[in-house]
C-alpha cells in the first residue's frame, strides 16, 4: 500500500519525491511484483540491472535517497542500463521478427489457397458456360476471390495486430537505443517514472469492469458448452453464444429493444476479442480512474458505449458486441483531458495515446469487414466531447477534485452498468 501523497504545488503527483515508497536501509532493488532484494553495494545494483533480462528491476534504493527511485534516476547507472536495454531490444526484435515470419507464412498460405481456389473456380465456370476467358480475366477473378476470402482477411488482421505492429514497435525501440546515453536517459526518465507510478496505483473500479466482462464471458462460454458439449471448449477462438440474446442486433434495436445498447458492450465474440479488450480496459481504465477520478470512469464509458452503439445501429447492419465503443471513449477522453491538463502527464506518454488512435484506425481499415468502425468512431468522439465539456483547460499540476454531484452521478452510472451486465447474463442463460 502506497503512503499518502502530500500535495505539492509545483509537481504532478507522479513526479513528487514522495511518489514512491520510503527506502529501507542500505542498498537494494524491488522487482515488478513488489518483492525487495537487498544487497550490499551500488555495484550489486548495477549488476542486477545488467543481468535483468525481463525488466524486473522496477525500483532501487541507496543510503543516499530517502525514497526509492527508478534505475534511470540513479547516477552512474548509464552503462548498465544501456547494456540491459541493448539486450532487451535485440531479444525483442528477434522474437517479433519470428512472429512476423510465422504470421506472414500463415497469411501467404491462406491468401495463396484462396487465390488458387479462385483460379480453379474461374476455369470451371468458363468450362461450364463454354465461354473462354483470357488470362487477365482469370487473374482478376482469382485476385478478387483472394481479397474477399474471410480466411485471408482474418489472417491479414492477425498479421497486423500480432506480428507487424509489435515488430515495428520493437524496431523503433531498437532505433531509439542510440539516444540511450547518460545524458539522453534524462529525456526518457519522466515517461518511465509516470508509467511506473501508474502501474503501482490501485484502481478498484477498473478491476470491477474487468470482473463484469469476465462474468459475462463465462456465461457465454457456459451456454456454448451447454449447447455443444465440452468439445466446444476447444473452439474458444470461434464465435461465442449470446449475440442473439443480448448483442446489438440492429433490427431488434430499431424495433424498440433499446436495452441492447447497454448489454452488448459486455459481450465478446471470442477469446481473442475478449483478451484484447481486457488489456485495453486495464490500462485506459486505470489512467482515467487515477487522473480524472473514479466517477468519470463509468460515466464516460456509459456515454461513449451508448453513442458508439447508436452510431453502429445507424451505419452498420451486422450484429455488434464488445466494449470497444466505451474503450474508445476512454481513449478519446484521455486525449482531450490530458491535452487540456498538460502538466499532469509527460508529453511522450500523451503521444502514445495518439499513436493508439492511429493504430486503431489502421486496424479498423484493414479489418473493416470484421470491426465495427462506426462504434469505434462514435465512442472516440463521445469521449472527446465529454472531456472538452466537463474539464476546462488548466495549468495546474493537480488532479481535479470530485464534487458530490460527480460522485452521485458516478455511482448511478456504475449501477446502470452493473445492472446491464447482470441483465446480459440473464438473457444469455435464458437463451
Amino acid at each position: 500500500m502506497n503512503e499518502p501523497i502530500q500535495e505539492n504545488p509545483d509537481s504532478p503527483v507522479w513526479a513528487r519525491e514522495d511518489s514512491f515508497p520510503t527506502a529501507p536501509s542500505g542498498w537494494g532493488w524491488v522487482d515488478i511484483k513488489g518483492n525487495p532484494h537487498p544487497c550490499d553495494s551500488l555495484e550489486k545494483i548495477a549488476t542486477a540491472i545488467r543481468e535483468d533480462r525481463d525488466g524486473s528491476v522496477n525500483l532501487v534504493w541507496t543510503p543516499a535517497q530517502p525514497r526509492m527511485v527508478l534505475p534511470e534516476e540513479l547516477e552512474g547507472m548509464g552503462d548498465a542500463l544501456r547494456f540491459a536495454r541493448e539486450r532487451w531490444t535485440r531479444d525483442d526484435l528477434e522474437e517479433t521478427g519470428g512472429k512476423l515470419r510465422w504470421f506472414g507464412t500463415i497469411l501467404v498460405g491462406f491468401s495463396g489457397y484462396a487465390f488458387v481456389g479462385g483460379w480453379i473456380f474461374a476455369g470451371r465456370l468458363a468450362a461450364q458456360s463454354g465461354t473462354p476467358i483470357s488470362s487477365l480475366e482469370h487473374l482478376k477473378f482469382a485476385t478478387k476471390t483472394m481479397f474477399e476470402s474471410t480466411q485471408s482477411g482474418l489472417a491479414l488482421l492477425m498479421f497486423v495486430i500480432f506480428a507487424f505492429i509489435p515488430w515495428y514497435q520493437a524496431r523503433k525501440r531498437r532505433k531509439e537505443l542510440g539516444n540511450w546515453t547518460e545524458a539522453g536517459i534524462a529525456d526518457f526518465a519522466p515517461t518511465i517514472r509516470f508509467e511506473t507510478w501508474l502501474e503501482r496505483q490501485h484502481a478498484p473500479l477498473t478491476r470491477l469492469f474487468l470482473v463484469l466482462i469476465a462474468l459475462v464471458a463465462l456465461a457465454q462460454i457456459g451456454c456454448k458448452v451447454g449447447t455443444e458439449g465440452m468439445a466446444s471448449l476447444m473452439s474458444v477462438f470461434h464465435n461465442w453464444d449470446g449475440t442473439k440474446a443480448a448483442g446489438l442486433l440492429k433490427p431488434e434495436y430499431h424495433q424498440g429493444q433499446w436495452w441492447r445498447l447497454f448489454t452488448a458492450p459486455f459481450l465478446h465474440g471470442n477469446i481473442v476479442h475478449l483478451l484484447m479488450n481486457a488489456a485495453a480496459l486495464a490500462y485506459l481504465g486505470k489512467r482515467v480512474e487515477i487522473f480524472a477520478r473514479w466517477p468519470h470512469l463509468p460515466m464516460v464509458f456509459l456515454f461513449a458505449a451508448s453513442i458508439g452503439g447508436v452510431a453502429s445501429a445507424r451505419f452498420i447492419d451486422a450484429p455488434s458486441v464488445g466494449a470497444s465503443g466505451g474503450l474508445m471513449g476512454w481513449l478519446g477522453f484521455l486525449l482531450v483531458f490530458e491535452t487540456l491538463h498538460k502538466p499532469l502527464v509527460p508529453r511522450r506518454a500523451r503521444r502514445r495515446l495518439a499513436a493508439g488512435v492511429f493504430l486503431t484506425a489502421l486496424i479498423g481499415l484493414i479489418g473493416y469487414r470484421y470491426i465495427d468502425n462506426a462504434a469505434h468512431a462514435g465512442g472516440l468522439l463521445a469521449g472527446m466531447i465529454y472531456a472538452a465539456i466537463v474539464f476546462p483547460a488548466s495549468s495546474s499540476p493537480h488532479r481535479p477534485r470530485t464534487t458530490i454531484t460527480d460522485r452521485a452521478a458516478g455511482v448511478a452510472a456504475m449501477l446502470v452498468l452493473i445492472a446491464a451486465a447482470g441483465f446480459a447474463v440473464v438473457k444469455i442463460v435464458n437463451g
